[in-house]
């Protein structure tokens, strides 16, 4: 994103035979089908996070920077006025936040669906423009999400790097309730995200990878537990490099995948 100050998911036996038994109730046949208890907790442990709801919101949007009347209108995110969204940051050979954002974004929801959890997606291409940032909490919030994240990569100065979570502190708005659910929820994304990428905590924003903010509408307008991640900065040579590469892009949305895993199977 921009530098930080304009930024804004019966039990049988198995082996029966024909045969009777030895007081001659006849047997079960077997038929191979798994018994209800085996198959209850297969299937548990192939989705484990059936009934779960997660919200992605992909940072910006990639025909934002068409729409820069409909971007600039001011929303009001309690705290202050901000625009309703920016175009977002890039390397410095032209590959977009937005576009990043997207990719990282659907990989995950890939992942978690394959899990079993129901997912939803700010944005349904990379091609328009918005939605505005209230309204992408609001959708997290109509959702009734079980956790929510929005996934950036941000415009820092070259030499700076590593990546952070921003999580929301308490402003006598919406977002009070959820302040401290949100909280465990950064803490689990971070551990997940630094082992599974190798990538460092921010040399340049918060503590141990972790910041609070109150100017971010997506985080004051949210009724359910959200968090941002900054996955690194894409004004750094070395993360521009690695956020290009489509591998990388995938073992980023596998770590973000277990820390969503770890949260919503631990509350």
């Amino acid at each position: 994103s921009p530098p930080a100050a304009a930024r804004d998911t019966a039990s049988g036996t198995a082996g029966g035979t024909a045969a009777g038994s030895a007081d001659g109730t006849p047997a079960t046949p077997d038929t191979g089908a798994a018994s209800p208890v085996t198959r209850t907790a297969s299937e548990s442990a192939a989705r484990p996070l059936s009934g779960k709801v997660v919200v992605i919101d992909p940072g910006h949007n990639g025909g934002n920077f068409r729409h820069t009347r409909e971007i600039n209108r001011q929303v009001n995110i309690l705290t202050q006025k901000k625009a309703c969204d920016t175009t977002g940051t890039s390397t410095n050979d032209g590959y977009t936040e937005a576009a990043f954002t997207w990719d990282v974004s659907n990989r995950l929801a890939r992942l978690l669906r394959g899990q079993g959890a129901t997912v939803r997606l700010t944005r349904a291409d990379n091609t328009g423009w918005g939605p505005c940032i209230n309204q992408r909490a609001a959708i997290g919030n109509k959702a009734h999400a079980d956790a929510a994240i929005s996934i950036h990569g941000d415009g820092a100065a070259p030499g700076a790097h590593g990546f952070h979570v921003i999580m929301p502190k308490k402003i006598g708005g919406p977002v009070d309730p959820v302040v401290g659910d949100s909280q465990r929820l950064g803490r689990k994304v971070r551990d997940a995200f630094h082992n599974g990428t190798g990538l460092p905590y921010s040399t340049y924003i918060g503590r141990q990878a972790l910041n609070y903010r109150s100017d971010l509408g997506g985080l004051n307008l949210s009724t359910v537990p959200k968090i941002f991640i900054e996955c690194g900065n894409m004004r750094n040579a070395g993360e521009a490099r690695r956020f290009r590469d489509a591998g990388f892009r995938q073992t980023i949305a596998e770590s973000l995948a277990k820390g969503l895993k770890a949260y919503l199977t631990t509350r």
